[in-house]
C-alpha cells in the first residue's frame, strides 16, 4: 500500500477518488488547493466555482468522514501568474488558451507533485476520467481515453511526462459518471449529489472579458474588421472579445453569413470570412509532448481531437520543420481550429501526444503555397 495525496476540490470525482484509495488500504491525505483569487466575489450559489471558500467546506467535510487528513494549500499567486496570466495574455495576443491544460501541467502535476512529493507522499491523485498503464514492451507509461467516453478527460492531459505518469493516479477513470455518483452514495459522501463545476473556474458566468480587462485593458481597444482581401467591412470592439468561429455580434451586414477567421494581433484587426474558411486541412502545433513515443521520427497514422468535446477524427501526423514541432493533415477538414487551443493524437484510445496549435491552413492556403 502507498502514500498519496487527493487532490480534493469538494466535488463528487475527486471525494470518490480519496474513497476509493482509502478502501483499497493506502494512507490518504487530502490536499485542497486554494486558488480563487482575491480580487473576485466569492462564487454563490448560482457558480459553481472548484476552487471557493464553500469548495474547501466541501472537501474538508468528506475528509472528516472519511476520517483522513485535510490541509489547504494557499497557491493563488502561483495559480494567477501561470494560468490567469496566461489566460488573459493569449487573448490578449489574438489566441483561444485552454486554461484547464495550463493548469493541469503549471498546477496539478508540477507544483503540487513537486510538494508531496518533498513531503515523503508516493504522489497525487485527481478526479479526472482518465485511465493509465504501463505498456510493458516499450516501457512508458501511458494514459488512457476514460471507460466514460461522454467524460474523457484525456485531452487535457497530454503535458504529462514519463517523469510525472508513474506518481499519478486516476481512480475514477474506470467508472462512469452514474457509476461514480453511485459509488458516492454508497460510501455515504456529502458530495454524492453535488453538480458538476463550471469549466472556467475564475471566470464567473462566462464573463471572461472582465477578467481580461483587468490584466490587459489593451485587449480591448476598438479597431478594424476586415475581410480576407484585407477591406475594412466594419469595426470590433477589442480583439478579446472575439474568437474563431464566431458569428454572432459582428456588427457587419453582409450578402452572406460572416464568421471571424482569424484575429491579427499586430494590427490589432479582426478578419472575417465564409463558413469555408473556417475549415482547417492542416494545422501547425509546437511545445509538443509526446507519451506513448519517445519521439516522432516520421509520418504515422492518428486520430486527432482540437477541442475537448469535439470527436476524434483521422489524421497523419509528421514532424515539423522546428523541434518541438508537428503538422497534423487531416482526412476530414476541422472547423473553427484556432491558435492557441490543444491538439491531442490518439492511438485508439492511448494518447500518443499533444500541443498547442500555432497556425492553421485552408484547403485554399494549401494550393498557394504548393
Amino acid at each position: 500500500m502507498g502514500k498519496w495525496a487527493v487532490a480534493m476540490s469538494g466535488g463528487v470525482d475527486s471525494s470518490v477518488a480519496a474513497a476509493l484509495l482509502a478502501a483499497e488500504g493506502h494512507e490518504v491525505v487530502g490536499l485542497t488547493m486554494n486558488l480563487w483569487p482575491d480580487w473576485l466575489p466569492e462564487p454563490d450559489d448560482s457558480f459553481k466555482a472548484c476552487c471557493g471558500v464553500s469548495a474547501i467546506d466541501d472537501a474538508r467535510a468528506t475528509a472528516r468522514h472519511l476520517g483522513i487528513r485535510h490541509y489547504v494549500l494557499n497557491m493563488r499567486e502561483e495559480f494567477e501568474r501561470a494560468v490567469i496570466g496566461y489566460f488573459v495574455d493569449e487573448y490578449a495576443s489574438g489566441r483561444t488558451p485552454n486554461p484547464c491544460i495550463a493548469c493541469n501541467q503549471s498546477i496539478k502535476f508540477s507544483l503540487l507533485l513537486d510538494r508531496v512529493s518533498a513531503l515523503g507522499l508516493d504522489g497525487v491523485a485527481t478526479g479526472h476520467y482518465a485511465r493509465l498503464r504501463h505498456d510493458d514492451k516499450s516501457g512508458r507509461w501511458l494514459v488512457l481515453k476514460a471507460a466514460d467516453p461522454h467524460k474523457d478527460q484525456s485531452y487535457v492531459l497530454y503535458g504529462l511526462t514519463q517523469a510525472q505518469l508513474p506518481r499519478v493516479q486516476f481512480p475514477v477513470g474506470s467508472y462512469t459518471k452514474e457509476e461514480t455518483r453511485n459509488l458516492a452514495r454508497r460510501f455515504g459522501l456529502p458530495a454524492a449529489d453535488k453538480p458538476d463545476s463550471q469549466e472556467i473556474c475564475f471566470v464567473p458566468r462566462g464573463s471572461y472579458t472582465d477578467v481580461v480587462a483587468r490584466f490587459r485593458s489593451e485587449a480591448l481597444t476598438p479597431g478594424p474588421m476586415v475581410d480576407t482581401s484585407g477591406r475594412i467591412v466594419g469595426e470590433h470592439q477589442g480583439i478579446a472579445r472575439y474568437t474563431v468561429g464566431q458569428r454572432r455580434g459582428l456588427g457587419v451586414a453582409a450578402g452572406e453569413p460572416l464568421y471571424v477567421i482569424g484575429i491579427d494581433r499586430e494590427q490589432n484587426a479582426v478578419i472575417v470570412g465564409s463558413e469555408e474558411d473556417l475549415l482547417c486541412v492542416e494545422l501547425v502545433a509546437s511545445r509538443m509532448n509526446w507519451i506513448a513515443l519517445p519521439e516522432l521520427r516520421g509520418a504515422q497514422l492518428a486520430t486527432a481531437r482540437i477541442r475537448h468535446a469535439s470527436r476524434d477524427v483521422e489524421a497523419v501526423v509528421r514532424p515539423g520543420r522546428e523541434p518541438g514541432e508537428a503538422i497534423v493533415h487531416f482526412a476530414e477538414a476541422q472547423r473553427a481550429a484556432a491558435p492557441g487551443q490543444a491538439v491531442t493524437l490518439y492511438d485508439r484510445d492511448v494518447v500518443l501526444g499533444g500541443g498547442t496549435i500555432t497556425s492553421v491552413r485552408t484547403a485554399a492556403s494549401l494550393a498557394a503555397s504548393a
